[in-house]
């Protein structure tokens, strides 16, 4: 794509999949960052932050949701600085404030996430500056009922977090509790179409052109999800998988396969959608299709991440 007409003083720190993508506007009065990425990644978020500010101190920390590859280096940017003031969605501000592992979902996926406070929350509806410009912050639920997405109207740069990526959108783990989110996340694509941004910051993935074919893409993968929730809920038990995958990099198989079967999100997918395959073939299941994606290997005993 061409050069995108970012606001002066905008950094896009793309991450791997493990980490958010990490937004810094350095081109106001105060610095700001969105999304600080996964915890086993803080000192390259420190490094890559450090790189743009040398000493100057980071001012404002922002979250877009609450999920550890989003929020799992606050807690070192937070020591790192101070005087840092933390933003973050109202979803679930007492559950932070009263540290619930549980309920932030940190345990029953098995992800860590280091714990941090929070200076205030950021409302759906208002406007905050970001930099040198004056950014609009939208409610985004779909992947996660509290999510936030926030764009600039003057360049029409949008950062949409997980709701929409180049190829997709993330996985919607309300409905996977239960919850109906998939409306959700296709109001909050009419919500994107209606903006019509002309430069997408995912939360991950490469910074790419808004068109249209992209929102049918996302609208493609959506009807397929409705039309077959469990293809849903497989989907997501891989990418919970291939999370761990990328976190620890190489495990022997037998203990991937206990770990994934003692993880609480895994029996509740399986018993809601697969309640006739036993938990530790159904995990073998997934691993092999892993592999069979190319996106894990067999090492001997081992699964590799690839």
């Amino acid at each position: 794509m061409a050069e995108p007409d970012f606001p002066p003083g905008l950094h896009v720190f793309e991450r791997g999949w493990l980490s958010a993508n990490n937004i810094l506007f350095a081109g106001g009065d105060e610095i700001l960052l969105v999304d600080s990425g996964y915890c086993t990644h803080a000192p390259q978020t420190l490094s890559l932050v450090e790189s743009v500010l040398g000493s100057r101190p980071l001012d404002i920390l922002i979250n877009t949701h609450l999920h550890s590859d989003h929020c799992g280096g606050n807690a070192a940017l937070q020591a790192r600085y101070p005087g840092l003031r933390t933003f973050i969605p109202p979803g679930h501000a007492r559950q932070v404030a009263d540290w619930d592992a549980v309920a932030l979902t940190y345990l029953p996926t098995g992800q860590l996430c280091p714990r941090f406070s929070f200076t205030q929350t950021i409302q759906p509806g208002t406007s905050m500056r970001f930099g040198s410009a004056m950014w609009q912050v939208h409610a985004a639920p779909g992947h996660d009922p509290h999510s936030l997405l926030f764009f600039e109207p003057r360049t029409r740069v949008l950062i949409p977090a997980d709701a929409l990526w180049e190829n997709g959108f993330g996985v919607v783990f309300p409905e996977l509790e239960g919850a109906d989110a998939f409306a959700e996340v296709a109001a909050t694509l009419d919500l994107i179409e209606r903006l019509d941004p002309k430069t997408v910051i995912p939360g991950h993935g490469r910074v790419f052109a808004y068109a249209p074919e992209v929102l049918v893409r996302a609208r493609q993968r959506l009807d397929s999800f409705v039309s077959k929730p469990s293809r849903h809920a497989q989907h997501a038990a891989k990418v919970l998988l291939k999370f761990k995958l990328l976190e620890i990099q190489r495990q022997d198989f037998d203990g991937f396969t206990q770990w994934a079967a003692e993880t609480p999100y895994f029996r509740q997918i399986k018993d809601k959608f697969f309640p006739e395959i036993p938990v530790r073939a159904w995990i073998g299941q997934l691993s092999d299709e892993l592999v069979s994606a190319g996106v894990a290997q067999r090492d001997g005993d081992f699964i590799v991440n690839a």
